[in-house]
């Protein structure tokens, strides 16, 4: 499972950097130009994340937090383990 929150409408796309709620949970920030509009800032999401992690688009999953800043995704083609270091990677870029 991967937290993201998410910023739509944004100038542009990227992934990067780590933000800490008020639980002290950290979840990766993500920006897409989409406008939260019927589902098209989860869909540009779930398709920049497939491009920056090299996999299928349907290999990730909305979980929870449709209408939602806060997103959880499945990553499920099995390669969890090889998005750990690209996803570390992102969090450093803070």
């Amino acid at each position: 499972m991967l937290g993201v929150r998410l910023t739509p409408g944004a100038a542009k796309e990227q992934v990067g950097g780590l933000w800490t709620d008020e639980k002290g949970l950290g979840w990766l920030c993500a920006r897409v130009r989409a406008v939260p509009e019927k589902g098209r800032a989860n869909d540009a999401l779930i398709a920049l994340l497939a491009k920056r992690l090299d996999c299928a688009k349907s290999a990730i999953s909305l979980e929870s937090g449709d209408s939602n800043r806060l997103k959880r995704l499945r990553i499920r083609d099995g390669a969890q383990d090889r998005f750990v270091a690209t996803i570390e990677a992102w969090v450093d870029l803070s």
